[in-house]
C-alpha cells in the first residue's frame, strides 16, 4: 500500500469510501478535498464493460467541454498553403512541416496537441515513436486529422478533450479545475457522460458503465453511482 501524507489523509476523511455519490455531491466534494497549492485538475475515470481488444469496442473521440478545461493548450499544426494560413489565423502556436518534424526529432515536446492535414500524415508518421507513446499522434477520430484546420484549432483552444478507452477498459479524462464552480464541473461531467453513453458499442455486454470516480490532482477518489449519473 502506498504511504500518503497528512494532507491526503485529512482530505480522505471527508470521503465515505462505502458511499456512491450523486454527480452534484461529487463535484462539491472534489473541490473540498483538493489540497494542492495550485489550481488542481479535476479528472474523471470510467470503467466500462468493453473489450478493448475487439476492434468494434474501441471507444475514442473528442468533445469540446461547455466550460472548457481551464488549461491553455499549446497547439502544433502540420500544414502547408491555405491550411497553414488558417491555422495561424485560428491561433495555432506553431505551424510548419519538415521544420517541425526535425524540431520534434531533436527532442522538442513543448506542446499539448498536434493537428495535421491528411496530406501531412506521411511526414507526421515519421514521428510515431515519439508522439504515439505520449498520446500526441493526430487521429481522424478525435478531429485532429482534418482539412478544416481552422475548426480543429478553435475547438482545441475552446477546451476540447480527447477520451479513449485503455487496455484496462478505462477512460481517464480531465473535466476542469477545482477553481470551477460546482455547476461548471457538473455541466462538463454531463457533456462527457453523454458522449460516452452514445459511444456504447452494440456488442458490449452487461452493465456498460461499471464504475465512475472523480478526483482532484493528488486528491482521493470519489465514487459515483454508475446507475444514476443524472
Amino acid at each position: 500500500m502506498p504511504k500518503h501524507g497528512k494532507k491526503y489523509l485529512d482530505a480522505a476523511k471527508k470521503v465515505d469510501s462505502n458511499k456512491l455519490y450523486s454527480v452534484a455531491e461529487a463535484m462539491k466534494l472534489v473541490k473540498e478535498t483538493s489540497y494542492a497549492n495550485f489550481d488542481a485538475t479535476v479528472d474523471v475515470a470510467y470503467n466500462l464493460s468493453v473489450d478493448p481488444k475487439q476492434a468494434d469496442q474501441q471507444i475514442r473521440g473528442s468533445i469540446v467541454l461547455p466550460n472548457g478545461t481551464g488549461k491553455t493548450q499549446t497547439v502544433v499544426v502540420f500544414a502547408e498553403g491555405p491550411q497553414a494560413d488558417q491555422a495561424k489565423a485560428a491561433g495555432a502556436d506553431f505551424v510548419g512541416s519538415d521544420d517541425l518534424v526535425e524540431k520534434i526529432q531533436g527532442g522538442w515536446l513543448d506542446f499539448d496537441v498536434v493537428v495535421a492535414t491528411p496530406m501531412m500524415m506521411a511526414k507526421v508518421g515519421r514521428l510515431g515513436r515519439i508522439l504515439g507513446p505520449k498520446g500526441l499522434m493526430p487521429n481522424p477520430k478525435t478531429g485532429t486529422v482534418t482539412m478544416d484546420i481552422e475548426k480543429a484549432v478553435k475547438n482545441v483552444k475552446a477546451g476540447q478533450v480527447e477520451y479513449r478507452v485503455d487496455r484496462q477498459a478505462a477512460i481517464h479524462t480531465p473535466i476542469g479545475k477545482v477553481s470551477f464552480t460546482e455547476d461548471q464541473l457538473v455541466e462538463n461531467f454531463d457533456a462527457l457522460r453523454d458522449v460516452i453513453l452514445r459511444a456504447r458499442p452494440a456488442s458490449a455486454k452487461g452493465q456498460y458503465i461499471k464504475s465512475v470516480a472523480v478526483s482532484a490532482t493528488f486528491g482521493p477518489g470519489i465514487k459515483l453511482d454508475p446507475l444514476n449519473l443524472d
